[in-house]
């Protein structure tokens, strides 16, 4: 079958916005034009997953349902699409390398000098096609991360560039780069122009330029960079700063950007429902008034973007009820030092993490919100640090703790799965994907997600020990999910308390704007009568 490729490559600088570019593009065809779309990201580093990168770096690792660790921009993609993501969208370029070295070893090339050109061009090619193939799609957008110029991306370009010779006219470049304002208020091209010549220094030269502005794009401006950079005037396209993420595809359609695309592919354009009711969706969230102040207690407290699927969650959530959220990252080590109050706030969202830094501060968090009666939402380790708080101060073990923390604690109420007790590599050795967690009737659970079993999809190596669930319940702990063997607990909640819930899994991979994740849902629900 025919298929389209558009690859999406950025200039002059990163963090402009390519993942979300891709998936606004993306969102437009399929639900306007009513397209059979998926995207995948191409990551340069010699990493093979994204599951031992530093989240103050590039950000939260995204857990696809089949346990791939990943770029956040896959997270972008499932919530854009409103579809479920799949090991093959993200490949890192450590993982090619990876293949190639263990083909050589293995007498795979009988002999031949291993190269990048052809043997890491042919395995980047290979691999986006696969994507092709196992995701079905009729046009797969590939996002290129890094900037073009970055050494280490060159092979990937170059890959590119080889399927836009093999694939011809079903191959489409978007070259995204920033048009930054000075300080006199003069928008400037210069910068977007060499971008553009150092991609065609590499043989490519883009079908549509999208300008990074803050606003619109001048029409000097357009002029200007469809002379200096060989594109038509018509197919150049800005994307500026907006109140919300979700309001780009808008932005974006309104200029007619899958016009230029279909025309130049050779597909109809539609006007798709559905299309109509993401409008609606954006609406509602630019026009809510009532504010909710949550406070999301992290370690990685520098960006956002470390836990961004929890702030899209929160977010989606705020949308269905109604009301606009205002979410803090609170550093946890400054409650620790007592310098940071949570009095202000209506609701607590306790983050997934590792490691022994920050861990009192978020304790602190987790008992404030306990005693005070406020809304509470622990996920991973904060659902494990709930546990440990609640053996510290209801049931009067000061030296509880987790056995990542303190292994030979006296009472390990957090303790390592079994079958991680052997593991020494730390990557792509967690317990990953999507998992059945069993309900129990008659819980808040049970009346949140409306059914016995769910999916979900976890990334940790301690679990709850199984030791110390009685008393826990004896102590007014509610275990309302279990895995399937029925020995790991996965749910926490407590009974006379507005909304005290904790999670061994990650309901923030699930969140849509369209579909909002139940138990996010119910935090902001409760926090609303705080």
């Amino acid at each position: 079958m025919k298929r389209n490729f558009i690859f999406v490559t950025g200039g002059v600088l990163s963090s402009l916005g390519k993942g979300i570019l891709a998936s606004s593009i993306g969102k437009i065809l399929k639900d306007k034009d009513e397209h059979n779309v998926s995207l995948m990201k191409i990551d340069p580093y010699l990493n093979c997953d994204a599951g031992t990168l530093n989240p103050f770096e590039h950000g939260e690792v995204f857990v696809t349902r089949d346990g791939q660790e990943c770029d956040l921009d896959l997270g972008n993609y499932e919530r854009f699409l409103n579809t479920f993501a799949i090991n093959e969208q993200n490949l890192m370029m450590g993982d090619v390398y990876r293949e190639l070295v263990e083909k050589e070893r293995r007498g795979d090339y009988l002999g031949k000098t291993v190269q990048l050109i052809p043997h890491a061009t042919n395995e980047i090619k290979k691999r986006i096609r696969a994507c092709g193939e196992k995701t079905k799609c009729d046009t797969l957008i590939i996002e290129i991360g890094g900037t073009v110029g970055d050494i280490e991306s060159e092979v990937v370009l170059e890959a590119s560039r080889q399927m836009k010779y093999e694939e011809g006219n079903n191959v489409l470049f978007i070259h995204l780069a920033l048009l930054p304002t000075i300080l006199t208020g003069e928008e400037k091209t210069k910068p977007m122009q060499h971008s553009v010549k150092a991609l065609q220094a590499r043989g490519i030269t883009p079908d549509l330029l999208i300008g990074r502005t803050s606003d619109s794009m001048a029409a000097e401006s357009r002029s200007k960079l469809a002379l200096q950079c060989n594109v038509n005037a018509s197919d150049i396209y800005y994307s500026p700063n907006a109140p919300t993420i979700y309001k780009l595809p808008l932005l974006l359609e309104k200029q007619g950007i899958d016009k230029a695309i279909g025309n130049k592919l050779g597909f109809e354009i539609l006007n798709g429902e559905t299309f109509e009711q993401w409008k609606k969706l954006v609406d509602q969230l630019e026009s809510a008034s009532d504010e909710v102040n949550i406070a999301v207690i992290g370690k990685y407290a520098t960006s956002k973007d470390a836990y961004m699927s929890l702030f899209e969650a929160l977010t989606h959530a705020g949308v269905a009820n109604k009301v606009k959220i205002k979410a803090d990252l609170i550093d946890a080590t400054k409650i620790e030092k007592e310098s940071v109050k949570l009095n202000d706030y209506h609701g607590v969202v306790i983050p997934g993490g590792y490691g022994s830094r920050a861990v009192e501060g978020k304790i602190k968090a987790i008992q404030h919100s306990r005693e005070n009666n406020v809304p509470l939402l622990g996920i991973c380790y904060g659902f494990q640090l709930s546990i440990v708080e609640i053996a510290r101060n209801i049931l009067g073990w000061t030296d509880a703790n987790t056995t990542e923390i303190i292994p030979d604690t006296k009472h390990p109420v957090i303790d390592l799965l079994p079958e991680q007790k052997q593991v020494k590599d730390k990557g792509a050795t967690n317990r990953l994907g999507a998992k059945k967690t069993l309900i129990e009737k008659e819980t808040m659970a049970f009346a949140m997600y409306k059914q016995e079993n769910i999916l979900k999809r976890f990334r940790h190596r301690w679990e709850m020990n199984p030791e110390y669930v009685q008393v826990m319940q004896d102590a007014g702990v509610v275990f309302s999910g279990v895995d399937e063997s029925k020995t790991i607990k996965k749910v926490l909640e407590l009974k006379n308390h507005p909304f005290f819930f904790g999670v061994q899994y990650h309901p923030e991979f699930d969140s849509r704007l369209e579909k909002p994740e139940e138990s996010f849902t119910k935090l902001i629900e409760a926090s609303k009568k705080c």
